[in-house]
């Protein structure tokens, strides 16, 4: 059933991307940088699933094929969000920081590493909206370093910003986008069934009801895509179906769910356990079981970016405002 695992992973960048000839133009001829200036900054927006992690790094790939120079590196700011941990993270990523320790390395020593280098670097930082806006403004000072900032909400991570970083980044170029459509979402799947798995045993209903399921999320019907040809090799079934698929929603499901958990950081999974073993909880409890459990609690600003982070993450949602505002767990 199984003929490339790899087309069914999550992480996987597919040699073409469909539906998005636009956006991969647009993003190709701004980080293709000019003789005189570096590459421009830019911001990806949009849902979750609609593939902002995937072309950026589509396009980083060409052009890495393309310019000798070129070097960039993807951190995922959920899992690492400290400022010293985002830089440790990207010069590992971009070949530089090998032997740097991840605790106790001065920010200045990769700062100065990237600044004395003559490649033009790109940091895409994923889930940016849990940063710390001193990273942002540190790694926008220096000349040959360009920031592809991903996130959900625009509005929100903007108005999040002080004076100086909302200034930086409302100068960098936007690229903003839509959930697939049915139609659409049902070719992405078709393309990974085509290079990962023996298509004369997939039912072009299964494909459809996947893509109903998903509703233009396209991580979600990968991820029901990739458990239902699972649950068929394991079982020696002949072929995938819409009954397949029904079988295996509720763990596909939850899979995502356990994928996101795992990509948190230290505060954040604390956060959220205190939630989910809560179920429901008041913010002023959530802050003081917080600040009990740790022993470096971090500020109550940082927490509510985290918390806006739970929720964009569909984890937890949250109800009322102020000191009336309450939490509870989604998962």
């Amino acid at each position: 059933m199984i003929t490339d695992a790899r087309a069914l992973r999550p992480e996987y960048v597919p040699r073409d991307l469909h539906h998005r000839d636009g956006q991969i133009d647009h993003l190709s001829s701004v980080l293709a940088p000019s003789p005189l200036n570096r590459t421009e900054d830019i911001c990806l927006f949009g849902p979750s699933g609609v593939g902002k992690t995937t072309i950026a790094k589509f396009v980083l790939g060409q052009l890495e094929r393309e310019m000798l120079d070129l070097r960039w590196g993807y951190v995922n700011c959920m899992r690492d969000n400290s400022a010293s941990a985002v830089l440790h993270e990207f010069a590992r990523e971009v070949g530089i920081g090998s032997d740097l320790r991840r605790e106790g390395t001065p920010r200045s020593v990769v700062i100065d590493r990237l600044r004395n280098r003559d490649e033009q670097f790109i940091a895409v930082l994923d889930e940016v909206t849990v940063l710390d806006e001193e990273i942002l403004l540190a790694l926008y000072e220096v000349p040959n370093v360009s920031l592809i900032c991903i996130t959900i909400k625009e509005d929100q991570w903007m108005t999040s910003l002080g004076q100086a970083a909302a200034s930086r980044m409302h100068s960098a170029a936007t690229v903003r986008l839509d959930k697939y459509s049915h139609t659409e979402l049902v070719d992405i799947l078709n393309a990974r069934v085509t290079h990962g798995l023996v298509s004369s045993r997939v039912d072009d209903n299964a494909v459809e009801y996947i893509a109903d399921i998903a509703a233009g999320n396209a991580r979600d019907g990968i991820a029901l895509l990739r458990r239902a040809a699972a649950h068929v090799e394991e079982n020696e079934m002949r072929e995938m179906t819409t009954e397949v698929v029904d079988a295996i929603s509720d763990d596909a499901q939850r899979e995502v769910t356990q994928r996101k958990i795992r990509t948190l950081g230290t505060h954040q999974r604390l956060l959220f356990r205190i939630v989910r073993q809560a179920g429901e909880i008041d913010v002023g409890t959530l802050h003081a079981r917080y600040e009990a459990q740790i022993d470096s609690p971090k500020s109550r600003t940082t927490r509510r970016r985290y918390l806006r982070s739970l929720k964009q993450y569909e984890l937890i949602a949250d109800e009322g405002n102020g000191r009336g505002k309450s939490y509870r767990s989604l998962a």
